[in-house]
């Protein structure tokens, strides 16, 4: 069997440099003086299909030999995988079905299907849906392309680390979110040939902490859905945790809200659209922010591929934990004018109404009063105290939702 070697990952930089992008290594200016390091991001949410994946993806296609180009191929992927393989089969005149699990964001199909592949939904999680795709792949004679559990694919993942050292060769640490496996052990067994001494940490959603389990020797945590649904994967490749407990300093976990809070961070302060998994790196790097400081430190932003529906309402809950949208709940005499004079006063202040919720019936209040609760969006907590205070100040008895 092949071996994942840092000659066998050269030589896939090599052949799929021409078809894939070189993304771009950025400082994160923001980010990196909120939290005190020096921090700089792997733009693979800009590669082809917006995620890293199909770097090994192109890397196993061109090993296919001209029967199973006919023949076609197959692969089981939550989306990312999927994409990368779809976009460049089709791009080289090969045939591809792709099993997804049920449940997979419905703007990953419909990519998936965009770029040519025949979708196949089955199972609820990448790990129900394997055992289907190879029996698939049998019945109809279909070469399977594993998103993670070959060394091949896991050599086009690794090149990420061969661009990321020649752009910035004084990296000491690169943060890697772990799913299987593939992406961390092609990238650790490049960035050891090129620099021995530089630091690699794996990063984990909390509920799918495979890696971490067998790396730290604790139990599992599985259960429930994760945001970061690219990495929730329950039987990572054994090839790669060998090189993982072999290349890898530390594997850390994040947790949903931890995840959640810096898929925001990404959003506000750099303006880059992330998915789940690079959130569960920058979480790890905001848990442990005495490791990092005076390092210089990577992060592989390894895909962009957020459900909008999702990524509107992580927009909003931000915003709420942010304390720019607030709820102010209002006990006012049920009198006309009450509703225009409290909307002129939180314009006035230079805030915006959001939604208004004026009842008579399901309430506490004395039936000649009526309770109000406006949703307001202000530019910080600061500017939210100021107007309630207002408010106050012109006889308005009020409550939040924050407590102020």
């Amino acid at each position: 069997m092949t071996a994942l070697t840092p000659d066998l990952i050269r030589a896939t930089h090599d052949a799929i440099r021409d078809a894939t992008i070189l993304t771009p290594l950025v400082p994160a200016t923001r980010l990196s003086l909120q939290l005190g390091i020096d921090l700089h991001l792997k733009l693979e949410n800009r590669q082809h299909t917006n995620a890293f994946k199909s770097r090994g993806a192109l890397a196993k296609l061109l090993t296919l030999t001209d029967v199973q180009r006919q023949a076609g191929v197959i692969a089981c992927s939550a989306g990312n995988h999927a994409q990368g393989v779809a976009y460049h089969a089709t791009r080289l005149g090969i045939a591809s079905t792709i099993v997804m699990p049920e449940g997979t964001p419905f703007n990953k199909i419909k990519a998936t299907e965009t770029f040519g592949a025949t979708v196949i939904t089955y199972g609820k999680g990448f790990d129900d849906s394997v055992q289907f795709t190879l029996d698939h792949a049998a019945q109809d004679g279909l070469t399977f392309i594993h998103p993670f559990d070959d060394p091949v694919v896991a050599a086009g993942q690794g090149t990420v680390a061969l661009e990321m050292l020649d752009q910035a060769p004084d990296l000491d640490t690169i943060v890697i979110p772990i799913g299987g496996g593939g992406l961390i052990a092609g990238m650790a067994v490049a960035a050891k040939a090129v620099k021995p001494q530089v630091e690699i940490i794996g990063a984990q959603a909390e509920l799918f902490d495979a890696v971490s389990a067998q790396v730290n020797a604790h139990d599992t945590h599985f259960g429930g859905a994760s945001l970061a649904e690219g990495i929730a994967v329950k039987a990572p490749a054994a090839a790669n945790i060998d090189i993982i407990k072999t290349h890898v300093a530390q594997v850390l976990t994040a947790t949903e809200p931890q995840i959640e809070d810096a898929v925001f961070d990404l959003l506000s302060a750099e303006k880059l659209v992330a998915e789940g998994a690079p959130g569960a790196g920058l979480a790890v790097i905001k848990n442990n922010l005495d490791h990092f400081k005076g390092k210089k430190v990577g992060l592989v932003v390894c895909g962009g591929n957020i459900d909008s529906r999702l990524l509107s309402t992580l927009i909003l809950r931000g915003l709420v934990r942010d304390g720019r949208i607030v709820r102010l709940t209002f006990e006012i005499d049920d009198t006309p004018g009450q509703l225009a004079d409290i909307s002129r006063l939180i314009g006035e202040a230079g805030a915006n109404v959001v939604e208004v919720i004026h009842q008579r019936m399901m309430q506490s209040v004395s039936l000649k009063q009526a309770e109000l609760e406006v949703v307001i969006e202000a530019r910080d907590a600061e500017q939210v105290k100021d107007i309630v205070a207002t408010l106050r100040g012109h006889g308005f008895r009020l409550r939040t939702d924050q407590g102020i």
